[in-house]
C-alpha cells in the first residue's frame, strides 16, 4: 500500500494507474476509521481495480462552535486497517496542501443545502462540497462510495456530480448498525455510558416512522407524530429535526412519498447524532 501527502505525487502515482487501463474506486474519509467506512472501503475494491483512500479532517466543513479540534485523528490505526483490506493508495494530505492561505473559491451547494442539516450547521455543506470536488479533481476517480447515514450529504453530492458534469459515478454504502439500533459513527466514541443507552431513541423515532408509513399512512403530521412519541420517551434527546423527506428529491412532502427516508438530527448530551431509514421495499 502506498501513503502519499501531496497532490503533485498523488497525481503521478495515479496517472500511471490510468494508462494502464484501470479503473479507480474512491473513498473519501476523516480517519477514525470504524467498520462502517471499511464496508465502504470493500464496496470500492470489489468494484474497481485500483483503490484510494483519503484521509482528511476537513476544516471548512466544521461550524466554530464544533468539534474540529477534538475530532479523533487515528492515522497509524487507519493506515493499519487499509492495508488488511488490500487498498493500493492512501491519501493523507496537510491542510495546507489542500487550502491555500488566500483561498476565495468554494462550491454553492444550492437551497437543499439550507434545510435539516444546512440549518443547524449553516457553512457545513459548503465545507463538504468544496472538499470533496478538490478530492474528485485530484483523485480523478471512477467512482467513489459514500455512506448513507449521512444521507444528505449523499444526495447533495450525487447533485454536485450531475450539475457539474463530473465524470465519476457515486455509489451508496449501507449504513452499519450495532445490535440496538444505533448507527455506527466516530462521534459515538463521545457518548458516555448513560448517553450511549440513552442514543438509540434516534433509531426508534426512525423505525416508529417507518412503521407507521408501511401501515398504510401517508400523512406526514401523522408519521410525524409516531417518531414524536418515540423521541418524547427520551426528554435528554435534545432534537434538532425529525421528518419524512423524498429519497430521490430530499423534498419534504404532504401526503408523503412513496419512497420516503426518515431522517432525524439532535444531541445526547454534547454529542450531536443523526441518522435515517427507509422502508424496506
Amino acid at each position: 500500500m502506498v501513503i502519499i501527502r501531496d497532490v503533485k505525487s498523488l497525481r503521478e502515482a495515479l496517472r500511471e494507474v490510468r494508462m494502464e487501463g484501470r479503473k479507480i474506486g474512491f473513498v473519501p474519509t476523516m480517519g477514525a476509521l470504524h467498520t462502517a467506512h471499511i464496508s465502504l472501503v470493500k464496496i470500492a475494491c470489489e468494484r474497481s481495480d485500483y483503490s484510494v483512500v483519503s484521509i482528511f479532517v476537513n476544516p471548512t466543513q466544521f461550524g466554530p462552535a464544533e468539534d474540529f479540534e477534538r475530532y479523533p485523528r487515528t492515522p497509524e490505526e487507519d493506515c493499519r486497517l487499509l492495508e488488511a483490506e488490500g487498498v493500493d493508495l492512501v491519501f493523507i494530505p496537510t491542510r495546507s496542501e489542500m487550502y491555500a492561505e488566500d483561498e476565495t473559491i468554494t462550491i454553492d451547494p444550492g437551497v437543499k443545502a439550507q434545510i435539516f442539516e444546512g440549518r443547524s450547521r449553516p457553512t457545513h455543506f459548503r465545507g463538504v462540497l468544496t472538499v470533496v470536488a478538490k478530492l474528485f479533481n485530484q483523485v480523478q476517480p471512477d467512482l467513489a462510495v459514500f455512506g448513507e447515514k449521512d444521507a444528505q450529504q449523499l444526495y447533495l453530492v450525487r447533485e454536485m456530480a450531475k450539475n457539474l458534469q463530473m465524470p465519476v459515478e457515486i455509489i451508496a454504502g449501507p449504513t452499519l448498525r450495532e445490535l440496538d439500533g444505533l448507527a455506527l459513527s466516530s462521534r459515538n466514541r463521545y457518548l458516555k455510558k448513560a448517553e450511549r443507552e440513552l442514543a438509540t431513541v434516534l433509531y426508534h423515532a426512525l423505525t416508529a416512522g417507518v412503521e407507521r408509513f408501511q401501515s398504510g399512512e401517508r400523512s406526514l403530521e401523522a408519521i410525524r407524530g409516531s417518531m414524536r412519541e418515540a423521541i418524547n420517551e427520551v426528554p435528554e434527546f435534545e432534537v434538532d429535526y425529525f421528518t419524512a423527506v423524498g429519497d430521490a428529491d430530499f423534498e419534504e412532502t404532504d401526503p408523503v412519498s412513496e419512497k420516503p427516508r426518515m431522517i432525524i438530527a439532535g444531541r445526547i448530551g454534547s454529542v450531536r447524532l443523526i441518522d435515517n431509514l427507509c422502508p424496506s421495499a
